[in-house]
């Protein structure tokens, strides 16, 4: 976890105001989180971390591109992403119980300190497509991978024809 050293924000010393702190995520970044969607990319966050008397209110602004692998011909491509997005840090007492709020985070008193490289991986995790094509990054899929591909699933149908059970037979002729 010393990649992920740098992503935490000191703001016990900071004055009541408007922060902004500049992070570039590379691979080391993800390689630091276990079973990874994303395995590689070139992004840079910029937090604005807005410290209050009660709260911290962080704005992420996150742009670059990730490395993805292509859902239809299997090849890597880079795709583009840009995503804004907004989370409150509220202090409280340790006695008080925990809310289930997604957009609170609730920290005790004594910290002094904010890690933010879990929040920027879910951001940047959370706006990976669910289906993942070439297409979407303005490039074209491998052919020679597709051709190989249709190659191999003729063959498997193939195959599937031959091995027909008999039984079905019977079943075939009430049509």
């Amino acid at each position: 976890m010393k990649a992920l050293k740098q992503f935490s924000i000191p703001f016990t010393g900071l004055k009541l105001g408007k922060h902004q702190f500049d992070f570039e995520i590379d691979k080391s970044f993800f390689d630091a989180f276990e079973h990874s969607l994303v395995k590689d990319g070139a992004l840079k966050a910029t937090v604005e971390l807005d410290k209050q008397e009660t709260m911290l209110i962080l704005g992420f602004h996150v742009e670059g591109t990730i490395k993805l692998n292509c859902d239809k011909c299997l090849s890597d491509f880079d795709q583009p992403i840009e995503l804004n997005e907004r989370q409150i840090v509220k202090f409280a007492e340790e006695a008080e119980g925990e809310e289930e709020d997604l957009e609170i985070i609730i920290l005790p008193r004594k910290e002094t300190a904010i890690d933010v490289s879990e929040l920027i991986y879910e951001f940047i995790t959370v706006a990976v497509p669910f289906i993942n094509k070439c297409e979407q990054a303005g490039q074209t899929c491998d052919e020679q991978m597709l051709n190989t591909l249709d190659k191999l699933q003729a063959g498997n149908e193939e195959q599937e024809e031959q091995i027909d059970d008999p039984r079905w037979e019977a079943l075939k002729k009430l049509k």
